[in-house]
């Protein structure tokens, strides 16, 4: 009972922790993610099946069981009632025998005495007649009531005998033999309910085994190497390992007369080396948010301030990321609050349009969705021609077939073509703007490469290591030449202090929400429609407008969504695009 009792309970917690995973459906990428959730699910049902048992038990067993025990005590009742009663019927017939019996032998010893006196008074010859025939009178009425007393007495010991026979070999065998019967229809009752119970209980066996079946089956389905290779993949830099280190003679003096470019190489690398040796000084939240991705793109502001527009509203591809010297050159010279950096994790949530991936990856994944998608509708249009064909035949020969039977299936078909071509259509708008954004990428990274020569003999100042800051799989690496002119801020003790005390960004103006906004996504800050926040940094030119509410509340919300007001005498947070 108190299982049954529990389980019920258990549900409802079981409901309202699926309602909030659903919230994270991020994580259901991941096997472990998933195969919890179906043991959940399964759960869910197995708690749903103990419902079903208690629900059944209260209403085949617990009802009947107290009903009948209001019927048991008034039989038993009854039956108490009529045994006292008999009891104390033979206790008065006792009664009135003794009575009886105690009036007879008083009759007797008075008719006794009546009679000595009678003979005494006749023996007498003082006595005249009348006294003698006074006494006689008296002793012969006397011996009258000893006779009826005597024949009450009878009368009263015939009765008691027949009325105790009667009790002892009627009435009370009688009444215990209904006793009897009570208890064992009790007992059967009893014996009904177990079995009840275990028919109520084989009935949802299966279900429960399936549900055990299922909670195993989602224990097998998690695969370690799958997630941790999913892992990898979300959270990986992209950026490319640095090649080995050259070596530099300076034991020879001619080797010592390096050209200018040369020795801005050797600048170059050497501040590499340095700066590589700070990276195990950075505490990860800050490092994962250097090298973790941009901010999604932001929403496009709805046709209607409803909630709605921004759940069903297309999202612009991703941003191109930053070179890592960049990041760390916007690193060491702005200080930022840990917990928004610790928000501006990459793989948050796998999108449709893959703009979580690198832009190299994203233009595979979108050539392989489109191409999936043309052989659906290479499909889809098969099926129709044969249709097709097939109600022609039907027209032309009606004892095949009817040709109206197979519109119903064509209308289907178009629809799915329709569908199908829209959805070919998007991809191919995320397809197109993603290689736009590859060749206005390599078209600048030439364009940077031919900038930086050598003014005296037009040699480039990049070695073997720049050659593109993208890589083959769609990452990035570092630029030189971004490192060579990349000024570190403050030294490693005064780097380390930043980590330590930071200052709150400040204000650089006001914004109006024109939408309401929900911030689902790392990083965000939801806002009401009409809601005043603080304006801390402006757009950088991806979309997103960096805000706060209080003083350890803060975010980003989409640019378009707001209405700015900014002071322009305030020193403002420094935005880098």
């Amino acid at each position: 009972s108190k299982m049954n009792y529990f389980l019920p309970h258990l549900r409802c917690f079981i409901l309202l922790f699926l309602s909030c995973i659903n919230v994270f459906t991020f994580a259901i990428r991941y096997s472990t993610c998933r195969a919890f959730l179906m043991t959940l699910n399964e759960l869910n049902d197995y708690a749903g099946q103990h419902e079903v048992i208690a629900e059944n038990l209260s209403t085949q067993i617990t009802a009947e069981l107290s009903r009948y025990t209001q019927e048991l005590k008034a039989e038993r009742k009854s039956h108490f009632h009529d045994g006292r009663r008999a009891q104390q019927y033979i206790e008065n017939s006792w009664k009135q025998l003794e009575s009886s019996k105690r009036r007879f032998e008083r009759d007797c010893k008075e008719a006794d005495r009546a009679q000595h006196y009678f003979d005494k008074m006749d023996a007498d010859i003082n006595v005249t007649k009348a006294d003698v025939e006074k006494a006689k009178q008296q002793a012969q009425m006397r011996h009258q009531v000893a006779e009826d007393s005597k024949n009450e007495y009878l009368t009263y010991l015939q009765k008691f005998n027949k009325d105790q026979h009667e009790h002892y070999y009627t009435l009370i065998p009688h009444i215990f033999q209904r006793i009897q019967e009570m208890e064992e229809r009790r007992v059967g009752r009893v014996r009904e309910s177990m079995r009840v119970y275990t028919e109520v209980e084989r009935k949802v066996l299966p279900i429960v085994s399936k549900c055990l079946d299922g909670m195993t089956k989602a224990a097998e389905s998690i695969e370690p190497k799958m997630d941790s290779k999913q892992v990898v993949e979300s959270y990986k830099s992209g950026f490319e390992p640095p090649g080995d280190v050259e070596f530099e003679d300076y034991s020879v003096s001619m080797k010592r007369a390096v050209s200018e470019s040369s020795f801005l190489n050797a600048r170059g690398e050497s501040r590499r080396r340095s700066r590589s040796k700070l990276w195990p000084l950075l505490k990860r939240n800050k490092l994962m948010s250097l090298l973790a991705s941009p901010r999604p793109p932001p929403p496009p502001p709805p046709t209607s301030p409803s909630p709605d527009g921004l759940l069903n509203g297309p999202q612009s591809p991703q941003q191109p990321k930053e070179p890592l010297s960049q990041r760390l050159n916007d690193f060491m010279g702005t200080k930022h609050k840990m917990h928004c950096l610790r928000s501006l994790k990459r793989g948050v949530s796998s999108r449709a349009d893959y703009s979580h991936l690198p832009p190299e990856q994203r233009r595979k994944k979108l050539q392989a969705k489109l191409n999936d998608i043309n052989k659906d509708i290479q499909k889809e249009m098969d099926q129709r021609d044969a249709l097709t064909k097939m109600k022609d035949v039907y027209i032309k020969n009606p004892h095949l077939g009817d040709p109206d039977s197979i519109d119903p299936r064509l209308e289907e078909i178009t629809q799915s073509l329709e569908k199908l071509q829209l959805e070919a259509h998007k991809f191919e708008g995320w397809l197109t703007e993603v290689e736009r954004k590859l060749l206005e990428k390599g078209s600048e990274s030439q364009r940077t490469q031919s900038s930086h020569f050598d003014s005296q003999g037009n040699t480039p100042l990049t070695n073997n290591y720049g050659q593109n800051r993208e890589s083959p799989d769609g990452s990035y690496t570092e630029d030189p030449s971004t490192e060579t002119t990349m000024q570190f801020k403050s030294r490693s003790t005064e780097f380390d202090d930043e980590f330590d005390d930071e200052e709150p960004l400040p204000t650089i103006g006001t914004c109006k929400a024109l939408y309401p906004f929900e911030g689902q996504n790392e990083g965000t800050i939801s806002m009401a429609e009409s809601e005043m926040l603080y304006v801390i940094e402006e757009d950088k030119g991806d979309g997103w407008t960096r805000v706060r509410r209080n003083e350890d509340e803060e975010g980003y919300v989409p640019t378009s969504y707001i209405k700015l007001f900014l002071d322009m005498n305030a020193k403002g947070a420094k935005t880098y695009i």
